[in-house]
């Protein structure tokens, strides 16, 4: 929005020169642009009159003129402005005046003659007015005073950026407002006296469309002259703010307009068939705009008519035919106000933006209409003259927004702002805002301005008080935040390191919905009861999930209906146990499961190729195992449930206890899970596998190691981990390695029986072992596994 400086100083004088006014408003929230001079910079520029005007005896276009200035004598001076005539008062230059531009005037003759002068234009004095001639001024224009001091032009058009909340500022009282809160002045608020009716006409308003307009007044005013002059004053304010003088009707609607933000409209009475309905507009409606444009109407355009036709865009723009002319004699004013919302983005849809449609999507004050109405009907009776009808008011009151009432808590202002401001200065920032304030205690009780659609809550006045204070007076306060180091505790194997594992071995992570089929849960855990939802998303997705199995599953079997043949899935998530003994009946365990199908490899020239098998999962999960340098304390042991092979399926067990289960998934299973190869899955609890032993160092031998190669017959039923277990055992400090190199059967090994070759490395830290000591160590071992489980050494 653009204002005139000087006319927003005879609301609230604050003294302050344009820079000051622009960087204080600007501080408040009201971003200035832009600051231009109102007029070059130009002297010695005088209000003259025109005493004679005769035609160039050489030129067509040139008139020879006297005009009087106010000097001893008459200044002679061509003309060549078409609206040059005798008794017109001027703008004259004198020799001697400096224009804009650093342009000189000097004696001069034009075509023989004489020219001690020149009658100015507006662009000839840097003033940005559209003219076809040279400055008229008004008639009682005092000859030989400056023009400068006589039109005011030491003034600066000030051009603010508002944001759409505030819309109480697109005008000059909410400027003022604003102005004389930020340096505690009173604004000189104009008197606007009721105009009284001189006459009883009337028209008739009905609201069809009460929540789009819950208030609309119309007034008659007859006998008006149209082609009556709009005072310099008036012009002059309109101009600076950037509007251009029409005629008086539509200059006086601007007016108020800039001054009070309410948009106006004047219709042709006698152009107006009946009274006034406001309503929505007929799908395809026709109306030809006041620029000569026909639009077809939307149905969900609010619009203005008469018992017959449409005869404005409400809030938008007005139509040609009821529009007021230089043959109008009787005028209908109205003033309305619509809501926001029923006029948001209806100007756009039809590719026009006006001053009026700018304020009424952004909301306007509802009380204001009335004090509006007579405003406007006081400056069309003094410039116009005329005979006012009664002010007609159609109300719906139901429909009429609100006003909010909010309570400000000090505390809560004194925390956010990180200041105290005394409470008298909070009181008296808010009531000169227009707020309605009734302290209670150490709060406030705030009633919300009728033209504030801005303010709803409490941070919204905190707002209105910091920018008020100034948000340049708040202190710059450094926040404090303590840096303590953070509690790591080494033996914590990080989430994101398992994962980066399973990528390493080829494994791809997936994410499924907790959400999963109980039909193909009950599958492949017929023995545990889920938890169903009483509203689920979807049928196969209305149980919680008790393994993260059932999802990994799935996207196998997506994928392997896009002709994915080779697959290696991962996942961390929850599983949801039904559990009275835990919080809510739910035990939520974090598990990390994987599945993997198809080759070992892709197809290669220099592999054979081969399907992954139980050992292939075993050794992906061992490898996760590994980072936790803690190997030893798990173990695999067999294990039956309905969901895996029953030969090939292990539990995994952490010091006694079962913290997983791996294997491949039960034959009859994969046809009813949509699976077409067998698929091989593991699940263990994330606490196991996230709990690492803390590496501590040791002495690296000086010593010579030794190794000795077992190999051991045993009964095929033996398990190769329970044999390692004792070897470990009886091995002692000594076995500083041992490794499973082979398992045979065939030939020269019984039936029943399994060849299992066994390598040990003795070392110790402080000797050499002698090969006494080693022959001993070596048979103990064999004792032992004789013993234990009727192991033989192989012939």
């Amino acid at each position: 929005m653009k204002f005139s400086k000087s006319w927003l100083d005879e609301w609230v004088n604050t003294g302050l020169d344009a820079e000051a006014l622009a960087e204080q408003i600007t501080m408040a929230g009201l971003e200035v642009d832009d600051i231009t001079p109102v007029a070059g910079a130009f002297s010695q520029v005088l209000v003259g009159q025109v005493v004679e005007c005769g035609q160039h005896p050489d030129a067509d276009k040139l008139r020879v003129t006297k005009v009087d200035v106010g000097g001893d004598e008459l200044l002679d001076i061509v003309c060549g402005a078409p609206n040059c005539r005798q008794g017109l008062k001027v703008a004259v230059a004198v020799v001697g005046a400096v224009l804009p531009g650093d342009f000189t005037i000097k004696k001069a003759k034009l075509r023989g003659q004489p020219s001690h002068g020149m009658l100015c234009s507006y662009g000839e004095l840097g003033m940005d007015v559209d003219s076809d001639g040279i400055i008229e001024l008004p008639a009682d224009a005092p000859i030989g005073a400056g023009v400068r001091d006589y039109l005011h032009l030491d003034d600066v058009i000030i051009e603010v950026d508002l944001t759409p909340n505030r819309a109480d500022c697109l005008s000059l009282a909410g400027l003022a407002r604003e102005v004389g809160v930020l340096n505690q002045q009173d604004v000189n608020w104009p008197e606007i006296p009721m105009v009284p009716a001189s006459i009883d006409d009337k028209i008739e308003i009905r609201l069809d469309a009460p929540a789009a307009c819950p208030r609309y007044l119309g007034r008659v005013v007859k006998n008006i002259d149209v082609k009556a002059e709009t005072p310099l004053w008036m012009q002059e304010k309109l101009r600076r703010c950037g509007i251009r003088s029409i005629d008086p009707v539509v200059d006086i609607t601007n007016f108020v307009l800039l001054e009070w933000g309410q948009p106006m409209h004047a219709f042709d009475l006698a152009r107006l068939d009946g009274g006034i309905v406001v309503r929505q507009a007929e799908q395809g409606e026709k109306l030809t705009l006041l620029d000569g444009n026909e639009v077809s109407l939307n149905g969900d355009t609010l619009v203005i008519a008469d018992q017959s036709k449409a005869v404005a865009m409400a809030g938008i723009f007005g139509g040609e035919a009821t529009g007021v002319s230089e043959n109008t004699r009787d005028v209908l004013l109205e003033c309305a106000f619509f809501s926001p919302l029923s006029i948001t983005g209806r100007a756009r849809s039809y590719g026009l933006h006006t001053d009026s449609s700018h304020r009424f999507e952004r909301g306007v004050d509802y009380r204001l209409q009335r004090k509006v109405m007579e405003r406007a009907t006081a400056l069309l009776l003094a410039i116009c003259g005329g005979e006012a009808g009664p002010v007609v008011e159609a109300v719906s009151e139901a429909h009429l927004p609100a006003r909010n009432s909010i309570t400000l808590r000090h505390g809560k202002l004194t925390r956010l702002l990180g200041i105290n401001i005394p409470a008298t200065q909070v009181t008296d920032m808010l009531a000169r805002l227009g707020l309605d304030v009734t302290p209670t205690g150490d709060d406030w009780q705030v009633e919300v301005p009728s033209y504030r659609f801005d303010i709803a809550i409490e941070e919204d006045l905190i707002e209105e008080v910091a920018r008020i204070y100034g948000y340049n007076r708040i202190p710059n306060v450094a926040p404090q935040a303590r840096l303590d180091m953070s509690r790591h505790r080494e033996a914590n194997l990080p989430l994101n390191r398992l994962k980066d594992a399973l990528v390493d071995l080829g494994y791809q992570e997936a994410i499924t919905y907790s959400f999963v089929d109980p039909e193909q849960q009950r599958l492949l855990f017929p023995e545990m009861a889920p938890l169903v939802l009483p509203n689920p998303i979807a049928a196969d997705m209305s149980a919680m999930r008790v393994s993260l199995w059932p999802g990994l599953v799935q996207a196998a079997v997506y994928n392997q209906n896009r002709q994915q043949s080779r697959l290696r899935l991962f996942e961390q998530g929850l599983t949801f146990i039904p559990d009275e003994s835990a919080e809510n009946g739910v035990r939520q365990t974090p598990v990390l499961a994987g599945l993997l199908l198809g080759p070992v490899v892709d197809e290669h020239w220099d592999m054979a190729a081969r399907g992954v098998d139980f050992f292939d999962l075993k050794g992906d999960l061992e490898s996760l195992l590994a980072l936790g340098a803690d190997e030893l304390s798990f173990s695999f042991v067999r294990t039956d449930i309905a969901a895996l092979h029953p030969g090939q399926s292990a539990a995994l067990q952490r010091a006694g206890r079962q913290v997983g289960l791996l294997g491949a998934l039960h034959p009859s299973l994969l046809k009813k899970l949509g699976l077409k190869s067998q698929a091989y899955v593991f699940e263990v609890e994330l606490s196991a596998l996230t709990e690492r032993a803390v590496p501590e160092a040791g002495e690296v031998s000086r010593f010579p190691a030794n190794r000795r190669d077992l190999a051991l017959v045993v009964e095929q039923s033996t398990a190769a981990g329970d044999i390692l277990d004792l070897v470990r055992k009886v091995g002692g400090d000594q076995l500083v390695g041992l490794n499973l190199f082979d398992v045979y059967q065939g030939q020269g090994i019984a039936d029943g029986k399994k060849s299992l070759a066994l390598s040990l490395v003795l070392q110790d830290t402080q000797r050499t072992l002698e090969e006494k000591e080693i022959a001993d160590t070596v048979a103990r071992i064999v004792s032992a596994l004789s013993d234990e489980f009727n192991a033989s050494l192989r012939d």
